[in-house]
């Protein structure tokens, strides 16, 4: 199993980027999908989740209104717009793959990608 994202960068605050995650060796449809995220000396957090049956959706406090999960089953990749950045959303971000239907907890999460670094200058 494989899971790569792309997409991150160097942004001003109140810029946008758009991260994605292509999976590869596993049934993507029957997988939720998530992203975490990990700024340094913090502890890995939940950021979105998207379930893979019914559409479910789910955002931290933290980031909703700003940031919209989505996945193309076609494609077998996920996405994650983010906007309105700020300098708080500065961490490694990853995606990662559950066989539970949806899932909120890093726990639950089975395959993890490397990780794209994402900062947000002041």
């Amino acid at each position: 199993v494989q899971l790569v994202e792309s997409g991150g960068g160097l942004v001003q605050a109140g810029g946008s980027l758009r991260l994605s995650c292509a999976a590869s060796g596993l049934s993507f449809r029957r997988y939720a999908m998530g992203w975490f995220r990990q700024a340094p000396g913090k502890e890995r957090e939940i950021v979105a989740a998207i379930s893979w049956s019914d559409g479910r959706i789910y955002y931290a406090d933290s980031v909703k209104g700003r940031f919209t999960i989505s996945r193309d089953n076609a494609k077998n990749t996920v996405n994650l717009q983010m906007s309105s950045l700020k300098p708080d959303d500065t961490a490694v971000y990853y995606c990662a793959a559950s066989q539970f239907t949806m899932a909120i907890k890093g726990t639950m999460y089975d395959y993890w990608g490397q990780g794209t670094q994402v900062t947000v200058s002041s």
